[in-house]
Parts: structure tokens; C-alpha cells; sequence
């Protein structure tokens, strides 16, 4: 049984195959055709006309094609929610789920494109050749390392936003929600330190952004224990992590990164006994976040932590990527961004946060992800945040 946003009602199963039957997509004409004129305008002759501008000069291109404003979900289905790797073709009915919510949430046009390749180097050339076709990159359920490198490499090759959701989406909800949370219970994020169970894709960003946002400190853990410097065996994302978190110095696993640690949170889809929670600071914050089943109950985790949030629908502060990814994209498609900054994440986070500061509660640290206030708002801040930056144009 699978509940729906808002976990109302349960949804069965014939109900999630009957919603998917065709699909869940569909392309419609912004102008109808109803006749022979129409027709003269919007295909031949007419045209052709506008295929000699644009011949003439690109950039009519954006005015009278859809491709600026249109963003392409790519995947390889190698990482898909908590599936694995299941292949492109099981991974399109996420994708057109995806486009689905940029419609809904972002009111912009997006279309899947699940690759049947695993080659970092195929699909960025890919990407490269279909580039007149779109005009952003949203990267979707791609497997750690390989997302960091692709990302690195499409950043490079495309004069377009690109962003994986995965990562970056995850880490700005977090944020937003971890500076919900503060404002609650009046604490700085400058004072606390953060566990991060899980150093995946997600992991990674969240460490990042939340190094970025000014915490106090970051401790890491993969599924050998706490990342430091000097620890055998590092990939170089971990490595580069080694560098900069775990300013304590902390070895060994969960329990002793958990010793007096502010905040948990959980993205490795493994369970955790709540003896370790006990190890926290008093009052603490626990963000279990694996989907569909949390690392620990959130009831179970409110017996030591003052703010508990989680990835699912049924239960409060449900920390949902829909509250980021729409605003993002459409900010930096309406400023004309050629990239995705750190700063425009981060503006993307504060702006969550003030959507939510009207009735701002322990159970409610972030805005539903239904709230059609969020989208424009982190639109506007990620627009702001990109002509500071002089990426836009």
C-alpha cells in the first residue's frame, strides 16, 4: 500500500497502474489549429520563414522555439529511488513523474530522456549533440561516483544550467529545513555539528552546501565508518570530503561520530538502533530521510530529538526534493543563467524557509510540498541570486 502526498488515503495498486497506463505525459499546442490559415502559420509555408531567421541568426531561436525554456530529465536508471539499478527503460516512468512535477510546481516544459548507456563520456557527448533541443540539464537517479564526474564534465560542455537533483535538490531542502528547525528552537547552525549518515550522491551535496551555509562542523560516514584524512581507501570525492569535515578529528563509526553530535542525518538507507541517539546532544535534531523506510521511526527518534523530520508524506516536515527543483530551474531559465551557483542554491534554501515562517512549528519546518507559494518564490531568490553572480545573459 503507497499513500499520496499528504497520506489522506491509501492508493492500491490497480489505482498507480491505471494513472501510469500511457504514460504520464503528453505534448499540446500552445495555439490551435482549426484552420487552413492556422495551418499556413504554424507549418508550411509560413514556416519557413522563421527556420531562415533563426538560419540567420541563432539566437531568434530562443524567441520562437520552445528549447530555451525547455528543461530534458536525463537518466541512466543506474540509482533509481531505492530500486538500484534497473536500467534506462524501468527508469522512464520516474522521469516522466519528474516532468510531471516541473510542469505542476514550475509551469515549465520538460520532457525525459533515459540513455541505454552507462558511459560518463557517451552520455555528455550525447547531451552536447542534442544541446539545440533544450535548455537545461536536470540529472536524475545516476549511481555515485559516476553522477560527480558526469555532472563535472556536462558542467564543462554545455553553456547551460545543469543540476542533479539527487545531489543538489536534497541539499538545499536540507538546509532549509535544518534552518527551519533552528529558528524553532533558536539555535545557530554556526554551533552545531551535523553527522552524516551516507556519502552518496546526496551526502556529498549536503556536506557541501552545508559547509557552504557556514556549519560548525561535518562528520561523514560511509558504510566503513567516519571519513578523515588519512583513512585508506578513499575515492576521490571522499577524499576531497577527508579535507574539509570532521574538523574533531573523530575515528571509528556511528556511535562515536553520534557522541555529542547536534544533528543526524540519515541517507544511506540503513537502519540505526535508537540507543545511538541517546549519544546525541540533548534536544537534538534527526532528519532520517531514506525512502521508503526511515533509519529510524520518527516516533522512535521524538523520544530523544526535539525535530524530527523524514522523507515520507504521513509523517510531519516531510523533506521533499518538488520544494526545490521546480524554483530552481525556472529562475535560471527566466534570468538566463548559464550555470547553477552555489549562491543561487542557497538562495533557493532561504526562500523555502520564509515560505514556512508564517506558521513555523516543530511539525512544520519546511512548507508543504503542495504550498504553490514555494515555486516562485525560490524562482525570484534563484533569479536574484544569478545576475549577482553575473552568470545570466
Amino acid at each position: 500500500m503507497t499513500y499520496p502526498a499528504g497520506g489522506v488515503a491509501p492508493v492500491t495498486d490497480d489505482e498507480i497502474f491505471i494513472g501510469h497506463e500511457g504514460g504520464k505525459l503528453s505534448v499540446a499546442p500552445v495555439r490551435p489549429i482549426s484552420d487552413p490559415r492556422d495551418l499556413s502559420i504554424a507549418y508550411t509555408p509560413g514556416v519557413a520563414k522563421v527556420s531562415r531567421a533563426i538560419a540567420e541568426d541563432a539566437a531568434k531561436a530562443k524567441r520562437y522555439t520552445w528549447a530555451d525554456r525547455l528543461v530534458v530529465v536525463v537518466s541512466d536508471g543506474t540509482a533509481v529511488l531505492g530500486l538500484g539499478d534497473i536500467g534506462a527503460s524501468a527508469s522512464l516512468p520516474v522521469m516522466e513523474g519528474k516532468s510531471v512535477l516541473f510542469k505542476t510546481f514550475g509551469g515549465l516544459d520538460s520532457i525525459p530522456l533515459v540513455l541505454d548507456t552507462t558511459d560518463v563520456d557517451e552520455i555528455v557527448e550525447t547531451l552536447v549533440r542534442l544541446r539545440p533541443s533544450y535548455g537545461a540539464v536536470n540529472l536524475e537517479d545516476v549511481s555515485a561516483p559516476r553522477c560527480f564526474e558526469l555532472e563535472d564534465k556536462l558542467k564543462e560542455a554545455l553553456d547551460c544550467p545543469v543540476m542533479h537533483d539527487d545531489q543538489h535538490g536534497t541539499a538545499i531542502v536540507t538546509l532549509a529545513a535544518l534552518r527551519g528547525a533552528n529558528l524553532v528552537l533558536d539555535r545557530a547552525i554556526a554551533d552545531q555539528r551535523v553527522v552524516v549518515s551516507g556519502a552518496g550522491a546526496a551526502g556529498v551535496a549536503c556536506a557541501k552546501i552545508l559547509q557552504e551555509a557556514g556549519i560548525g562542523d561535518v562528520t561523514v560516514l560511509d558504510s566503513r565508518g567516519i571519513i578523515h584524512s588519512g583513512r585508506d581507501g578513499l575515492n576521490p570525492v571522499k577524499a576531497r570530503l577527508a579535507e574539509t569535515t570532521n574538523k574533531a578529528g573523530l575515528r571509528g563509526g556511528l556511535a562515536e561520530a553520534l557522541e555529542g553530535a547536534d544533528v543526524f542525518l540519515g541517507l544511506s538507507g540503513a537502519t540505526i538502533d535508537e540507543s545511538l541517539l541517546g549519544r546525541m546532544a540533548g534536544g537534538g535534531i534527526v532528519f532520517a530521510l531514506s525512502n521508503p523506510d526511515p533509519e529510524v521511526h520518527p516516533d522512535v527518534a521524538a523520544r530523544y530529538a526535539s525535530i524530527v523530520a523524514t522523507g515520507r508524506s504521513d509523517f510531519p516536515n516531510q523533506i521533499n526534493n518538488v520544494l526545490a527543483f521546480p524554483g530552481v530551474f525556472r529562475g535560471a531559465l527566466d534570468s538566463g543563467a548559464r550555470a547553477i551557483t552555489e549562491n543561487m542554491k542557497l538562495a533557493a534554501a532561504e526562500a523555502i524557509v520564509s515560505v514556512a515562517m508564517d506558521d513555523l512549528g516543530a511539525d512544520r519546518i519546511v512548507p508543504s510540498p503542495l504550498d504553490p507559494r514555494v515555486a516562485p518564490e525560490v524562482a525570484a531568490a534563484v533569479a536574484k541570486a544569478a545576475e549577482a553572480d553575473g552568470v545570466t545573459g
